[in-house]
Parts: structure tokens; C-alpha cells; sequence
């Protein structure tokens, strides 16, 4: 069993950390490319891995664009609900657990610091937009098989939201642990 302050510091240092990985490949990758359109993408594997830019208005696969603010709120309320679980002590009882639920969190930081705006972007197209704030998810990892999958472009914190919630899944298999029998120590 872990301890409470064990549990929040894996918590801390995953969260943390996955959010401050996704940041940082974000800017460079945008502060090198520029915004989508400007600079020719990087191809990694010819006809299967390219590095570009993007800007994700919307959320899972780019559904629901122009509702950034209503996916802004609800990534608000999922940090509490998962702030609340990993309180809850069952958390403590599940390394898993708190790992699955940190990536989550490092994801969801990472794309609501971009659907905020804090990036300090500003849309240079289309015209009626040119100077206003981006409040958008900056995307740049592209994966496609020529002729048979082109994958929407994505980036490390919807890698981390995706590894979590898989091991969320993988979690709600396993077989249900019975209680441990613990011999109460007699009193003298």
C-alpha cells in the first residue's frame, strides 16, 4: 500500500512531467515549423511519418471545431473528478491506477493550455480571423499510410490521454481482488 504523500508525488511528478514534455515538443516544433501552412513538414518515413503543424479547434479527431471553450470546461471537470479519485484511498492501494490517471492529467494540462490560449498565438488566415487569439490545440505529429490510413495529426498529450485511458481499460479486466484477511493484533 502506498502512503498519501507517496501517491501524490508519482501523481505530481508523472502529471507534471507528461504536461512539460507535451509543452515543450509543441513549442519547438512550432517556434521550427512556424503555424500550419508556413514551413514545408518534416518527413520522418517517407509515405508513413511526418512532422507538421496544426491547430485542433475541436477535440477527438477534430469533432466538434469551434466548441474549444465547452472542451475547455470539461477538461476542468475531469482534473476534478481524477483529483478527487486519486484522494480516494482504493488509489493508494493501485500504483496502475495513479499512473493511468496522471497521464490522463498530464494530457488533458498539456491541450488545455493550448485551448486557453496561453501559447500567445495569433492566426495569421483566414482573413476574417487574421490577429485574433488561437484557441486551438497545436497538433504536429502526422502518421498515414499512403493510400490506406492518413491519421489525423496529433501530439504528445493525446498520446498520454490515449496510453491512459488504455490502461484505465486494461485495469477494469482484471479479476477483482478479494480483501486480505489481516489478524488484528490481540490486546494485552
Amino acid at each position: 500500500m502506498w502512503n498519501i504523500p507517496r501517491t501524490w508525488s508519482l501523481f505530481a511528478v508523472i502529471s507534471v512531467g507528461a504536461a512539460a514534455i507535451d509543452l515543450a515538443t509543441k513549442s519547438l516544433l512550432f517556434r521550427r515549423l512556424g503555424m500550419p501552412g508556413e514551413q514545408p513538414g518534416i518527413v520522418l518515413v517517407p509515405g508513413m511519418l511526418a512532422l507538421e503543424t496544426n491547430l485542433n479547434e475541436g477535440a477527438l479527431f477534430g469533432m466538434g471545431q469551434g466548441m474549444g471553450m465547452m472542451f475547455a470546461a470539461i477538461s476542468g471537470v475531469a482534473l476534478a473528478a481524477i483529483v478527487y479519485t486519486v484522494s480516494r484511498p482504493a488509489a493508494r492501494h493501485d500504483l496502475w491506477l495513479v499512473v493511468a490517471l496522471a497521464l490522463i492529467t498530464g494530457g488533458i494540462i498539456g491541450n488545455l493550455y493550448d485551448r486557453l490560449g496561453l501559447p500567445g498565438l495569433s492566426w495569421h488566415a483566414p482573413l476574417g480571423r487574421v490577429g485574433e487569439p488561437v484557441l486551438a490545440v497545436r497538433d504536429w505529429i502526422h502518421f498515414k499510410l499512403d493510400g490506406i490510413i492518413d491519421w489525423p495529426i496529433f501530439n504528445l498529450a493525446d498520446t498520454w490521454l490515449v496510453i491512459g485511458a488504455g490502461l484505465l481499460v486494461l485495469l477494469s479486466l482484471r479479476p477483482e481482488r478479494k480483501p486480505e484477511n489481516v489478524a488484528l493484533p490481540s490486546e494485552p
